[in-house]
């Protein structure tokens, strides 16, 4: 999520517009005249009018894909030929209720386990909504877990063995843990690595190798968090600098190597596991502020919520090579 979002009051709202307007005078291209590479491909151009912003995704194994779209405050599959489905429409919250580092409510992270049921964040900033939420098929929306109404749950991920879901939260720089049957909350870990640093710290948040992996946006770094033998988190590490105003990072091939989305800079890397990173697909190739990533194979799903661009927020589909 770009630093543009924040505030309500009237200076902070012409920050907000002079910022936006910089940005995208500043994009090289978009979309509208974006030439992809040949492995490169619209899945989907989404319906900005519409509030069709994709923040999270997740994929299902008939080849769609499942997205947030963040402030429309809605659930919704896209299909491998680009049909947009609505499967749910979350709740409005009070209208005094102003969600932390935002003010409008946001449906951030996504999840899907074997059984086709959805988990997903949302935050409003009231008591009565902030949470996890789970979507069985062919079911309603039901939160399973209450989060602090103080923090901004954005990244989620779903260990291996379907036993707990982990919630990175944006504002309190906390990664907690919460059974998959939803429950009391756990905080796992915290520390002065996740926290944020002037907007939203702890991010992204995937689950590989044994470790816990998180991304700050704030300070552009990737996270590693082992899992010890008992369950609790390890010591943090800083696997990956550089990267400032990464959003979501998926994992590709058998090692550690990963793709990062670059949000405010239209970018997507391979970062490799010495924390070296290369960049790999850009605004030329129809990114507009990609937001989240999901791999299967050596494809690529890339969600792009043209936060900044206010252009044609898209799913794009990429086969990257990690080794280039």
């Amino acid at each position: 999520m770009p630093r543009f979002l924040t505030g309500t009051r009237t200076g902070i709202l012409a920050s907000v517009v002079a910022v936006a307007l910089a940005a995208t005078a500043a994009a090289p291209m978009t979309t509208a005249n974006a030439t992809p590479k040949p492995d490169v491909r619209f899945v989907a151009h989404l319906d900005i009018t519409d509030g069709q912003r994709p923040e999270n995704i997740t994929l299902e194994p008939g080849g769609s894909a499942v997205v947030t779209f963040a402030y429309s405050r809605q659930v919704a599959r896209i299909s491998p030929d680009g049909r947009v489905h609505v499967l749910a429409t979350l709740p409005q919250p009070p209208v005094d209720a102003r969600t932390p580092a935002l003010s409008s409510p946001f449906l951030g992270g996504i999840v899907r386990a074997h059984d086709g049921a959805l988990y997903f964040l949302y935050a409003t900033g009231s008591s009565d909504l902030t949470g996890l939420w789970r979507l069985r098929p062919g079911g309603t929306p039901q939160r399973i877990a209450v989060l602090p109404a103080d923090g901004l749950p954005n990244g989620l991920a779903l260990d291996r063995h379907e036993r707990w879901l982990y919630i990175a939260d944006s504002v309190l720089g906390t990664v907690r843990r919460v059974p998959l049957a939803g429950g009391t909350p756990t905080e796992w870990a915290t520390a002065p690595e996740l926290a944020a640093a002037g907007f939203l710290g702890a991010n992204g948040i995937k689950i590989h190798n044994g470790a816990v992996w998180v991304s700050n946006l704030d300070k552009g770094t990737v996270l590693r968090i082992p899992v010890t033998r008992h369950g609790t988190a390890g010591p943090v590490e800083t696997r990956a600098t550089g990267l400032v105003n990464i959003d979501d990072f998926a994992f590709i091939g058998r090692g550690d190597t990963l793709l990062a989305a670059i949000n405010a800079d239209n970018e997507v890397a391979v970062v490799r596991p010495d924390g070296s990173h290369t960049v790999v697909l850009t605004g030329a190739d129809g990114l507009e502020n990609p937001t989240s990533l999901a791999v299967r194979g050596n494809k690529a799903y890339i969600a792009s919520g043209a936060y900044f661009t206010n252009t044609d927020p898209n799913l794009l589909a990429a086969r990257i090579n990690p080794g280039r």
